[in-house]
């Protein structure tokens, strides 16, 4: 069966794109404050966030299911249909890790010790910067894609620049933070706890940078 010129467009795949993204940063947002009442011991307002970011999950994947089942094929996409969806997985990775950092924290209703609570605070806004950065990727991504243009795509690489930086500086603040709390706190379990959580912490950032290097993948000439 032939294609009519007509059903060869179809609606930019970045606008649900530009969806999923603002609903990354928003559950970002709602766990670098989560966090926070958690170092507080508030934690009835602690559990309402929670719901809040599984929600915003649940409505994300909806769009990225949207996304993968609602590209007929024939059509013309401005990008490889491949990286593109390698993109989509990467930042989805984002929204997952963020509600598993957040399930984790919630593993032990006591306050993270005094020792670390700073450092630890100052870790995940760190990691949210990278996160924050996502849908202005994708909007300028989508501008570029329309017009091609070179400003457009010197845009594009700053803001992949901004994250590579961001996951950078998040995972050196990592690595301080892990070595201090081996050296001030005692408790086995303590340790094993506050490790584990700092490392699914960074792996935030790790999958913002892995999104931003997919997109760089597909604005390359």
């Amino acid at each position: 069966m032939r294609l009519s010129l007509s059903s060869l467009f179809y609606k930019s795949p970045f606008e649900n794109l530009q969806k999923h993204a603002d609903k990354v940063k928003e559950c970002a947002k709602l766990f670098m404050e989560a966090s926070a009442c958690h170092i507080n011991a508030d934690y009835e307002k602690f559990e309402l966030l929670t719901d809040q970011v599984a929600r915003l999950e649940s409505e994300a994947d909806d769009i990225k299911r949207n996304i993968r089942n609602h590209q007929p094929y024939g059509i013309l996409m401005p990008v490889d249909k491949f990286q593109f969806f390698l993109y989509v997985k990467e930042q989805d990775n984002v929204m997952d890790d963020v509600e598993e950092a957040l399930f984790w924290l919630s593993f032990r209703q006591q306050n993270i010790k005094k020792e670390v609570a700073a450092d630890f605070q100052q870790l995940v806004e760190s990691v949210i910067k990278s996160v924050e950065k996502l849908p202005e990727l994708v909007r300028l991504a989508a501008i570029f894609f329309r017009t091609r243009s070179e400003e457009n795509r010197k845009k594009v690489k700053s803001i992949i620049y901004d994250i590579r930086q961001g996951e950078h500086e998040a995972d050196l603040l990592e690595r301080e933070l892990k070595a201090f709390i081996f050296k001030s706190i005692n408790n086995a379990i303590e340790v094993f706890y506050l490790i584990r959580l700092v490392e699914k912490i960074g792996e935030i950032a790790d999958h913002a940078e892995n999104a931003a290097d997919r997109m760089r993948g597909m604005i390359a000439r």
